[in-house]
């Protein structure tokens, strides 16, 4: 019995000793940013020191992947404070406008905005992520395109149309805020009626090739215009038909 029961113990220990322990998952880790200390380093150096102060706008510009929407071979220059070239003689606007002129909109989480003059999507994207209802027009049906496809990848929800920005976007009015990021000669009539009672139209306005201004309109009640001198700027000018490549 002595001999049977050592045996046993034997075995027992033997089938122990080949137990092979569960593997414990752990979560994977994010993929690497190598931007992230850029883009912190652009709204600690170039945005708050110009009194951009809204904590919802500076979060979205430390979080929006600004080299995700230039252009290649601008790819090293993707978070230096001025706007870089994106094909069809538009540009993506430096990051200070950016973050300037979103926080003149004076926006609420899910408030509904048109923004025109989508571009590479940069400034959309800025929208969505401040958690905007965001629609977005472009002249330029290749930019349209490019940019509906790069703001999906990304996982921004912005509706995009390639059309004229002048007349706005009837079907999805009224806006809590419109924002153009091209310089017309005067205040497109179609995007004050599309804005909601309160609502802010933020806008350069001023000749082609010039310095321009930028202007905060609000709408008061009796479909009145008050306006707001936001500085000097130069933007492309607003363009009525798609320019060649």
């Amino acid at each position: 019995m002595r001999w049977l029961a050592c045996v046993m113990l034997i075995v027992w220990l033997s089938a122990c000793s080949t137990v092979t322990p569960t593997p414990v998952a752990t979560p994977l880790a994010a993929p690497f940013d190598q931007f992230a200390e850029e883009r912190e380093r652009m709204v600690d150096d170039q945005i708050i020191p110009q009194d951009v102060t809204d904590p919802t706008v500076l979060q979205a510009m430390r979080r929006v992947p600004r080299h995700e929407f230039v252009p290649p071979e601008y790819l090293g220059q993707s978070y230096e404070n001025h706007p870089l070239p994106i094909g069809y003689g538009q540009t993506i606007s430096q990051p200070f406008i950016v973050a300037y002129m979103s926080e003149n909109l004076e926006l609420k989480p899910g408030d509904r905005v048109l923004e025109i003059g989508t571009g590479s999507g940069y400034q959309a994207a800025i929208l969505a992520d401040m958690g905007m209802e965001v629609y977005s027009i472009e002249i330029v049906p290749e930019l349209a395109a490019e940019a509906e496809a790069r703001l999906k990848r990304l996982g921004y929800e912005v509706q995009v149309r390639a059309a004229d920005g002048y007349y706005g976007w009837p079907e999805a009015a009224p806006f809590d805020a419109i924002i153009v990021t091209a310089a017309p000669d005067h205040v497109p009539q179609p995007l004050i009626e599309q804005l909601k009672p309160g609502g802010q139209l933020v806008v350069p306005i001023g000749p082609v090739g010039a310095i321009q201004t930028l202007w905060q309109f609000t709408l008061e009640a009796g479909d009145q215009l008050t306006a707001r001198n936001l500085g000097e700027v130069r933007f492309v000018p607003f363009t009525r038909s798609a320019p060649s490549p």
